[in-house]
């Protein structure tokens, strides 16, 4: 029931994942008592074993806190009270880690030639593991050299930089889309790419569309979880997790590559406020975590990915010049 609900709510299948976990945790938390009769107390309790007992961080506590207003407002229709008494976790946050340009260089020499590109946008343009796998076709501009970021963490749209080396690659991948699309639209089950929103309603025609198809589709079609239509969907978020987490052992690495990029933006001379954009910080408190490294003042964003020499590029770029975003 609640995993439906928030299905219809066009919840992310990762925060439906979430949140059930926490609501899971909380009802054996509370010797499988039916949350219904349960309420403030309960969940002020839980709240307070996940700090003292648990030691989790600000962010989890925060989440499970949201998986269980979620609870109470939408499916048992008794909200919790907006002044909850409990410790609030005052775990520090750790401070992040930056790939150096040797590094750099090795994690993607170790990249296997499928997974270069989503890898290449990972750290190369900032974005969130998600972010990369729901890009759509259209969301890439060649004109301004740009990428267009919608419904992202805390449903914001934001607009990143692209690459000029990765070009050549993009190009060659959405002809790799167009051709699953071709084969797609000669199945008479086929029922077009997942249109978010009331939008499959205003362009109906729209998901059979190039445009609309997902820039790292599936190789296979399969049932839409919610329509139970065949689509093809996104390739699988494990399985590009899985190749950065081999990429990086193999090349004995244990660094982000969305933090290197943040503060690789700021050593090439972007400013605070570039980079908070770039990333889809709602708050520069966040971003400036990653000032520790290096500040600077300027104006411009070029993507960091161009500093370095990598395998697969199969040509130069002379695009050294700076674009304002």
């Amino acid at each position: 029931m609640i995993k439906d609900h928030m299905y219809s709510k066009r919840y992310a299948k990762s925060t439906i994942e979430a949140y059930l976990f926490w609501i899971a945790s909380y009802i054996r938390f509370n010797n499988m008592q039916h949350p219904s009769s349960m309420g403030d107390t309960q969940v002020e309790s839980y709240l307070n074993h996940l700090v003292n007992s648990q030691n989790v961080a600000q962010g989890t506590q925060a989440q499970a806190l949201n998986a269980l207003s979620f609870l109470y407002k939408e499916i048992i229709k008794s909200p919790l009270s907006l002044s909850l008494d409990f410790v609030k976790s005052e775990r520090p946050r750790k401070l992040p880690v930056v790939l150096t340009q040797t590094e750099v260089s090795a994690l993607f020499k170790h990249c296997v030639a499928k997974h270069y590109l989503p890898c290449g946008l990972l750290y190369g343009s900032g974005m969130r593991l998600m972010e990369v796998l729901r890009l759509r076709v259209h969301d890439i501009d060649f004109d301004y050299n740009c990428i267009r970021i919608w419904d992202g963490k805390g449903g914001k749209n934001r607009v990143v930089t692209l690459a000029v080396e990765l070009i050549p690659q993009l190009r060659s991948q959405i002809q790799l889309v167009d051709s699953y699309l071709q084969l797609d639209l000669k199945n008479p089950l086929y029922s077009g790419a997942y249109m978010p929103h009331l939008l499959c309603k205003k362009y109906p025609n729209h998901n059979k569309q190039l445009g609309w198809q997902y820039l790292f589709s599936s190789h296979k079609l399969s049932l839409d979880p919610e329509s139970k239509q065949l689509r093809r969907h996104h390739i699988d978020e494990k399985q590009l997790q899985r190749a950065v987490k081999k990429a990086a052992f193999d090349a004995n690495i244990s660094k982000s590559m969305r933090n290197s990029f943040a503060t690789h933006l700021l050593q090439s001379g972007a400013d605070i406020r570039t980079v908070q954009t770039q990333l889809g910080h709602s708050d520069v408190r966040t971003t400036q975590i990653y000032t520790h490294v290096l500040q600077k003042n300027a104006n411009a964003v070029i993507s960091p990915f161009q500093d370095y020499k990598l395998p697969y590029l199969k040509q130069k770029s002379t695009a050294h010049k700076r674009h304002a975003f």
